[in-house]
């Protein structure tokens, strides 16, 4: 881990915070106050960022590479809730202003590098920037909403309906994703997921 300052590609690096959804229209005052609580780390596939279950948090934003949010029941089944790839962000935001323990892990697809810093920093810096609070916080609220949609379409959606609904909304997406990841997210085993592709019916 190491700070961005002290980074050997501090430059690009910096360019791809300024890319983030949400860090995206920050002044450079305001980044500038925030850069010297970010660490970058690099991370390699199926390394765990958080666990789920934990109270540790931290805020992160995705560089490069694709994440995974995955819930892991008592009989140690998975549903992926989500991917974020880079320019997006990972949080446990919702858990930490209700003082709960993470309801979910995040968890590397690919390689990935994120800049990351503890969740009671990131907190502080919202506080005390109220329009990087607002954007955030609604970033939050829109991927609360996309889980619920997809949590929805896995019970009313039969399975090419599943592929279609995630080739609309992610179309960038569905080259990027391992199969086999994309058919646990979808609830499809990867054998259907080929069988759909090879039929015509996606």
């Amino acid at each position: 881990m190491t700070l961005v300052a002290n980074h050997p590609e501090r430059n690009i690096i910096r360019v791809q915070l300024k890319q983030n959804i949400v860090l995206k229209n920050m002044r450079d005052s305001e980044m500038a106050a925030l850069e010297p609580h970010l660490v970058i780390v690099d991370c390699n596939k199926g390394d765990f960022l958080l666990h789920q279950g934990v109270h540790e948090m931290e805020q992160y934003f995705i560089l490069d590479g694709i994440l995974k949010r995955v819930v892991t029941s008592q009989q140690a089944h998975e549903m992926i809730l989500r991917f974020a790839v880079e320019r997006d962000i990972e949080t446990s935001y919702a858990a930490w202003r209700l003082k709960t323990p993470t309801p979910y892990s995040i968890v590397c697809v690919t390689k990935a590098r994120v800049a990351k810093l503890p969740m009671q920093h990131w907190v502080a810096f919202l506080e005390a920037h109220g329009e990087v609070k607002q954007t955030f916080e609604y970033e939050v609220m829109h991927l609360m909403s996309e889980i619920m949609g997809h949590t929805i379409t896995l019970h009313l959606l039969d399975a090419p309906g599943r592929v279609h609904r995630f080739l609309r909304k992610h179309p960038d997406l569905f080259d990027l994703i391992p199969k086999k990841e994309l058919a646990s997210y979808l609830n499809l085993s990867p054998e259907t997921l080929s069988r759909l592709k090879h039929q015509g019916k996606i």
